[in-house]
């Protein structure tokens, strides 16, 4: 039998069955006398033995089989399960996760699995003094084998190629003395050094800013090789000014558990057409009772995005019929245009529908990410998640999740004080994490709030004083919110000292640039000694968005409604000057305004009238008024990219085709005001 046409819906099933298994084994982690949990991932493992033998995977077969032995033994109350045996179940867990990842980049699925299996015999034995042994082994192998590193796809790639060939994969971090002289110079040599063991794929800091010194005394290098880390470490130390030399191996298993991409590849191969309503804290007694939902089918999510691409174009040909049946004025075909209107407007709300996913397909990774920090930090770590069921296209589900990756790393970092500092506060020595989803008219909302240290207005004044991002003049006139953003300038972070604050800004105004990317805005609240929020807004999709088109000196743009707040015609006499500024006074708070057509640079007539037309749009708490010549009106658009070439043109997000044929450029708000 050719199992090779099923090859896709299992590997769709074996990631949902294996979310199953990481999900429960959380949920049996807190509640371990809790048997209908354990039913629940011994009916996963089962499922998955099952569907792994059909295909033809052994090692993935094997390997379920032991585990549904184990779960098998606990569920009939002849092993006792101990933290030591949930990191070994957790270990084989990622061995699953990697098989499966080795699937679905076209692997033949082996792995060596025989040392988990090992573990897991013991388990199953109930020999305590295996145990023991085997969880040293694997708590020796966590500590010196932690990957500092974060690798990309390309990377990823790289590293596992190599290792199929017989290769090695290392990261070094050297630490150079604190009075070392030219540190650029004894990097340089040590690249040196390194490029003859092997070949270098990545440091951190990157090598840009290892040459311009832009590090303190410690950076990490990533090398593949054949030669044996101690080889390598004897040719470091010949290197002057080298203070401690540390090494990591890294592995494929690992390199599944340090990035977080997995929900990327999960979305890229299937997606359901069915909306799912479930939350993660549902437990497995609530999903068992709730009744169930209608028919499904899987759908490809390459006939979607197509689906889609053809409907962007119905909606410019629908636009264009609208302007002829103005311009014709004939009642058939005004009624019959209504009428196509009608009807694509309820083809669009079900196209859009069927491309939503629940948020919870990003947020279901988090309790296990939050278990391994909680760990390796030794923090007493709360994550409360509400609102996994809150749906966001599948476009910004792919780009959303490392910001807030990025987002939660930070807060229990840098925001969560350790248990004793904690206590001697006078706070709960176990922090706590709220990860929260809403909808709010056609954006959905993204909280992290934590209730940690916050921020210290007064240090990120000074380090962006002293980094240069503002003067001293402008901080005295910013506000809580303001000065609070300033952790996402680039260039921010404060590495030098070790504070709440430190750390802060490391990749913060990455976070900042994806979500703005996405046509979304992030805002912080944060009150010392209680906690911060990170609340992040984006728009429910991309594709397809409700713009106001105005009239620039003769040329059309688009403003996205989500930035509008209002549109407003006011006299010229009306206008101020402040700091060399035009300004206005718009329901008691000062408005800078921006003419677009001195942004663009197009000739601009002299208009001897006395209004203006402007549109007063908003980024967070800030305010600008655009300087128009006149509205059109409202109308859905296609949200069209400019291209590679066209990708950094200042304050412009896209364009779009209008019912008339012209193209009308997009504007991007956000880019407009400081």
């Amino acid at each position: 039998m050719d199992v090779n046409q099923y090859l896709e819906i299992f590997i769709d099933e074996s990631k949902e069955h294996l979310q199953a298994l990481n999900d429960q084994l959380l949920n049996l982690e807190s509640n371990p006398t809790e048997l209908v949990i354990v039913n629940e991932i011994f009916r996963a493992a089962h499922t998955l033995k099952g569907m792994s033998a059909t295909m033809g995977y052994a090692d993935l077969a094997n390997l379920t089989h032991i585990l549904e032995n184990v779960f098998d033994g606990i569920r009939n109350e002849k092993i006792q399960i101990t933290s030591q045996v949930f990191d070994i179940m957790f270990l084989a867990v990622d061995d699953l996760e990697a098989i499966v990842e080795s699937i679905a980049s076209g692997g033949d699925g082996h792995r060596d699995v025989s040392t988990v299996i090992n573990q897991l015999e013991q388990i199953e034995k109930g020999n305590t003094a295996a145990i023991n042994a085997v969880f040293e082994e694997v708590a020796a192998s966590t500590e010196v084998g932690i990957v500092k590193n974060e690798y990309d796809q390309y990377e990823r790639t790289i590293i596992e190629q190599s290792v199929e060939q017989g290769f090695q994969c290392f990261e070094f971090t050297i630490s150079l003395r604190p009075d070392c002289l030219l540190k650029t110079a004894r990097v340089f040599m040590v690249f040196e050094v390194l490029e003859q063991c092997g070949e270098v794929i990545k440091s951190v800091p990157s090598v840009e800013q290892l040459e311009e010194e832009q590090f303190d005394s410690e950076f990490t290098v990533t090398i593949i090789t054949k030669e044996s880390p101690d080889e390598i470490k004897n040719k470091l130390m010949k290197v002057s000014e080298i203070d401690e030399i540390r090494s990591n191996s890294v592995s494929v298993s690992q390199l599944s558990m340090s990035n977080d991409e997995k929900e990327k590849n999960i979305n890229a191969v299937e997606t359901n057409v069915q909306t799912k309503q479930s939350s993660v804290d549902n437990t497995p007694t609530e999903r068992k009772s709730g009744k169930a939902g209608g028919k499904t089918i899987r759908v490809n999510i390459d006939r979607l995005d197509v689906l889609m691409n053809l409907f962007e174009e119905l909606v410019i040909d629908r636009g264009r019929l609208e302007q002829i049946s103005q311009d014709i004025q004939n009642p058939e075909l005004e009624e019959t245009v209504e009428r196509m209107i009608r009807v694509s407007g309820d083809l669009q709300n079900i196209i859009l529908n069927m491309r939503m996913v629940p948020v919870e397909t990003v947020f279901n990774r988090f309790p296990r990410m939050v278990r391994q920090l909680e760990r390796d930090l030794g923090k007493k770590l709360d994550l409360e998640i509400i609102g996994a069921e809150t749906e966001l296209d599948r476009t910004v589900i792919d780009e959303i999740g490392d910001p807030i990756v990025h987002l939660l790393r930070n807060a229990i970092d840098h925001g969560i004080e350790s248990p004793e500092v904690r206590k001697a506060i006078g706070k709960p020595e176990t922090g706590s994490i709220k990860l929260k989803a809403y909808h709010s008219g056609n954006h959905v909302f993204i909280e992290i709030e934590d209730d940690g240290a916050g921020i210290n207005r007064q240090k990120v004044i000074d380090s962006a004083i002293s980094k240069g991002i503002i003067t001293n003049t402008e901080a005295v006139n910013l506000t809580d919110q303001a000065a609070y953003e300033l952790i996402m300038a680039s260039g921010f972070s404060t590495a030098e000292t070790i504070t709440d604050v430190s750390g802060r800004g490391v990749g913060l105004d990455v976070v900042k640039s994806t979500i703005q990317s996405l046509g979304g805005v992030i805002s912080i609240d944060s009150k010392e000694g209680s906690g911060s929020k990170f609340s992040i807004q984006l728009p429910l999709t991309l594709s397809i968005i409700s713009a106001m088109l105005v009239e620039v000196s003769n040329e059309k743009y688009a403003i996205p409604l989500s930035s509008i707040i209002e549109t407003a015609i006011i006299r010229k006499s009306e206008i101020l000057t402040a700091h060399n500024q035009k300004v206005i006074d718009f329901r008691g708070k000062v408005v800078p305004l921006v003419a677009l057509s001195e942004v663009f640079e197009m000739d601009v007539t002299d208009d001897k009238d006395e209004y203006i037309s402007i549109v007063i749009v908003r980024k967070g708490e800030k305010m600008a008024g655009l300087v128009v010549n006149s509205f059109i009106g409202q109308q859905e658009i296609v949200l069209k990219s400019l291209g590679n070439y066209l990708n950094e043109v200042f304050a412009i997000s896209g364009a779009t085709i209008l019912g008339d044929g012209q193209v009308a450029l997009i504007i991007d708000c956000n880019a407009l005001i400081k």
